[in-house]
This record gives C-alpha cells, sequence and structure tokens, in this order.
C-alpha cells in the first residue's frame, strides 16, 4: 500500500462513521488517502473530519474545487490508483449500475478506468430487492469487487444482512487490489491458536493464545494470491473465507495435520502456541475433587517445528518465538536449531504484545543475525510484513535487512 493512491466515495448512509476509520487505516498502511462525498454523506460526518485524517482537501461539490482541481472530476480520476465507495447506499449502485453522473461522486466513477470496490451497507430489505440485486449483477459484471454487507443489528432497528463490513475487512479488501499476485500459484500452510492437552474429558493444560496473530497471516496471505491452509487450535475467531481450514485440539493432531499437507505447500508459517507438555495418562471419567492436591505426570509433545526443519527441501519455514526474557538470545536459538528461514520474537509480557490483544511488537531474526525490529502495530499489519518477507523468499530474493 506504499505511496499508493486511494480515492473513497462517502455515500449517505449512517455507517459514513465507520469510514473514518478506513480512511485512518490506509493512511497508516502507507497509502496517499483522498476522500469525496455526496451532500448527503456530509450531514452524517463533517468533511472536516476526513480532511484531518487524510491531510488532504475533500471534495463535494462539482464545482467547488476550482482551487484545487482544474476540472475536479478528472484530477480525482487521474489521481486515483483505486476507488472505494464505501457505504454505498442503494441510491449508490442504482446511478452506478446505469451510468447516471449527477455528482461529483459519480461522476468521477465515469471518468475513471482504475479498479473500483464498492461496500454496500443498507436496510435489509433494501438489499434484498430486485432492484438491487439487479443493480449489483451489473456492476459485478463490469468487474467491480463487490463486498457482501456483514450481517447484524442495523440502524434502523431491524436485525438482518446489510451493516457495512468492519474497518479491517473493507482495508483488507483494498490491499489485496495490489497485493493479488505476489504468491499467486502458492499454497501456504498456517497454523494458529493455542493446543490443549486432555486431563480428563472435562479439564485440560492449555495457554492464552488467541490465534489472533496466525488468523492474520491467513487473511494477508489470501490477499497476496496464495492457496492457503490454516490448521488451528483452540480459538474462538471466525476463519477466513476461501480457505482450507483445519481445526484441532491436541499438539499431536496438529502434528498429524501439518504433516498430511507439508509435502504440497510452497511456505509453512508456524504461529500456532503448541503445547510443550501433555498429561501422559489422561483420564478417561472426569477426576472428582477429593485430595488436597493432585499430581499430573507429564511427558513432552512431539516438536512440531524441529521435525519440520528436518523435512524440508524447498519450503520456507517460518517461526514464531513467545518469550518473556532474553528475547533475541532465545529465538535466534530456535533459529538455528530448527532450521527456520527467518523467526518472529517477541516479548509477550511487553504492553501491547501479549495475547489477547490486538496489537503486537516484534521483531524478526534472519539467518545470518540481522534482525527488524517493528515498533507497535497491529496483527493485520504485522501479518502483511510476515507475508511480504516469504513472498520474497519464494521469489528468489534473498532479504539481508540492515541491523
Amino acid at each position: 500500500m506504499l505511496n499508493k493512491n486511494i480515492l473513497i466515495g462517502v455515500t449517505g448512509g449512517i455507517a459514513a462513521y465507520k469510514v473514518v476509520e478506513v480512511a485512518s487505516r490506509l493512511k497508516k498502511l502507507g497509502a496517499n488517502v483522498r476522500v469525496m462525498m455526496t451532500r448527503h454523506a456530509a450531514e452524517f460526518v463533517a468533511p472536516r473530519t476526513f480532511q484531518e485524517i487524510t491531510g488532504n482537501a475533500v471534495s463535494v461539490e462539482m464545482f467547488g474545487d476550482a482551487a484545487n482541481f482544474h476540472v475536479a472530476h478528472i484530477a480525482l480520476a487521474d489521481f486515483a490508483d483505486a476507488i472505494l465507495i464505501a457505504p454505498a447506499t442503494a441510491n449508490f449502485l442504482g446511478k452506478a449500475a446505469h451510468g447516471i453522473a449527477d455528482d461529483l461522486l459519480t461522476t468521477t466513477i465515469l471518468a475513471s478506468d482504475k479498479p473500483l470496490i464498492v461496500a454496500p451497507a443498507m436496510n435489509t430489505k433494501m438489499f434484498a430487492h430486485p432492484a438491487t440485486q439487479d443493480n449489483l449483477r451489473i456492476l459485478r459484471a463490469r468487474g467491480v469487487k463487490i463486498l457482501e454487507p456483514a450481517t447484524g443489528e442495523l440502524a434502523c432497528g431491524t436485525s438482518g444482512k446489510g451493516r457495512l463490513p468492519e474497518p479491517v475487512e473493507i482495508c483488507a479488501a483494498v490491499e489485496k487490489i495490489f497485493a493479488a499476485g505476489t504468491l499467486t500459484g502458492k499454497r501456504v500452510l498456517v497454523t494458529a491458536g493455542g493446543t490443549v492437552e486432555a486431563i480428563d474429558p472435562v479439564r485440560y493444560i492449555g495457554n492464552r493464545s488467541s490465534g489472533r496473530m496466525g488468523f492474520a497471516i491467513a487473511q494477508a496471505a489470501l490477499n497476496a494470491g496464495a492457496d492457503v491452509v490454516l490448521i488451528s487450535g483452540k480459538s474462538d475467531l471466525a476463519p477466513p473465507k476461501n480457505l482450507t481450514f483445519v481445526k484441532v485440539e491436541s499438539a499431536t493432531q496438529m502434528r498429524e495435520a501439518v504433516l498430511k499437507h507439508f509435502d504440497s505447500v510452497d511456505a509453512v508459517i508456524m504461529s500456532a502456541a503448541v503445547a510443550d507438555y501433555r498429561v501422559k495418562n489422561p483420564a478417561a471419567q472426569k477426576i472428582k475433587k477429593s485430595a488436597d492436591t493432585l499430581t499430573l505426570e507429564l511427558v513432552k509433545n512431539p516438536d512440531i517445528l524441529r521435525e519440520l526443519g528436518g523435512l524440508k527441501t524447498s519450503q520456507v519455514l517460518v517461526g514464531f518465538a513467545a518469550e518473556t526474557q532474553n528475547i533475541l538470545e532465545y529465538a535466534g536459538k530456535k533459529l538455528v536449531e530448527k532450521n527456520l528461514d527467518f523467526i518472529v520474537a517477541n516479548d509477550v509480557t511487553a504492553a501491547g504484545a501479549g495475547f489477547g490483544v490486538a496489537t503486537n511488537i516484534a521483531s524478526i531474526i534472519w539467518r545470518g543475525g540481522n534482525v527488524e525490529n517493528f515498533p507497535m502495530m497491529s496483527k493485520d499489519d504485522l501479518a502483511v510484513k510476515i507475508v511480504e518477507r516469504v513472498a520474497e523468499l519464494l521469489g528468489g530474493r534473498k532479504f539481508f535487512p540492515s541491523n
């Protein structure tokens, strides 16, 4: 997204407030963002808000930007590498489908030949209406990328399909336009979540992993065009669409699933928090609380990452090191011992970098000792950086960043 020019068109729906976050996220990803709004959109969010977020003047009136552009709609169309319409009302869909250009936004759309992404948001019945569905079919046939609305509570008080997708999903769709192709034709295996080891049919030994990092990596790989296999331990997250999803519980089950797919993939990104030990003899029935203490005998689980390091031929192999001390030392040792191409290390005790949060603070350690240190960022953004580096390696480029 670095230096990509993104033009956002905001139409008159209550979900316009969510697009402020979309603009902010795209800006943080390195994009140059401009916003054009319909008059009705300006009734929901002040243009000044978008101006402060993007650092650029906001265009509303067809003939109101003489100071900024010679011919506004042509200048905006020429600026854009991609155009995003969010929220897209039923009114906008009708105009766009039939080539009606009666304001700055719709006129700019007609003047552009760049990728167009449309995120509809409206009342459930309006979305389901045959006229709206016909308009969507027309736009899809022209190659417009339509983001399916989410289902849930709507501002009008009803519940159903019609909610604007979350900002992170919208930004991922924009990213996909530019990332597509970097992993096209490649097959990537990602592990996520924490494994759990049974004590009895009710209780287990586990860890604090939420799976958020691994799920974000799987989505980033999808966005880059890869065929993705996601193998996940315990997680409450919904997996991304359009991938092969395998749900497991124990480390032994995860090993079996990973080995089943290993020979058919080009890269493996092992972000799962695999339990190091399991109960030697899990109870067949629930253990009743009787004595004041309970002793469990634990045995080592198989080291999946080490095994893959010994088996790999041409695959790119990436590991994770969640540490609480001596981060670079311990991660660097793991990198060498397990024959990894690079390892992602973080201090899980640091604020904003532990389990169950949406952000991370990480370092990538490369063979040879070079280190990339990243500031705090969302796990979605870190996932993109990890996938970019995997794509570089699969493309034959050796990545040797400076210390």
